[in-house]
């Protein structure tokens, strides 16, 4: 007799389904209160003459400002799936970057879910939702992607 898995067709359902795009325009006040917030004083985000000289030849985000970019959508989505796994955390975040962001872009953020699988944890099933959101410059070009991991336990 097989196990009854604790992945819904209502989750299945959600696979590849794209939300967004949301839009930021990117401001120099944005990139600095973020370093000014968690203390980052590189000058390649503060300091407008020192990232002039710098291969990007302007002031860019910190690594840490696609924080800032949310897609709460991509939130909404995984919380509405209909499980009977009723508590949920955060597994990880990877980052991947391809282009600088600079001051006056404009990003745009899409998102999907790309996977949904099960395992048995110590405390019973648990349920992995890996999210993928892609930021895209005013160009069209990919400038980063990152893969959320939900649990639901």
């Amino acid at each position: 007799m097989s196990e009854v898995s604790a992945i819904t067709d209502g989750m299945r359902k959600l696979l590849n389904v794209e939300v967004g795009p949301k839009k930021y325009e990117v401001e120099r006040d944005m990139i600095k209160k973020l370093a000014d917030a968690i203390g980052d004083d590189n000058p390649l985000w503060q300091d407008e003459e020192y990232a002039k000289k710098g291969r990007h030849g302007a002031i860019i985000a910190s690594p840490t400002f696609l924080a800032l970019l949310r897609l709460e959508e991509m939130l909404e989505l995984v919380l509405s799936a209909e499980c009977s796994l009723t508590r949920m955390m955060n597994g990880g975040t990877e980052l991947e970057y391809f282009l600088p962001i600079k001051v006056g872009d404009v990003i745009s953020v899409t998102g999907k879910i790309i996977d949904i699988y099960e395992r048995d944890g110590k405390s019973g099933k648990m349920i992995f939702i890996i999210s993928e959101m892609t930021y895209n410059n005013q160009m069209g070009e990919i400038t980063a992607k990152a893969r959320n991991t939900f649990l639901r336990y």
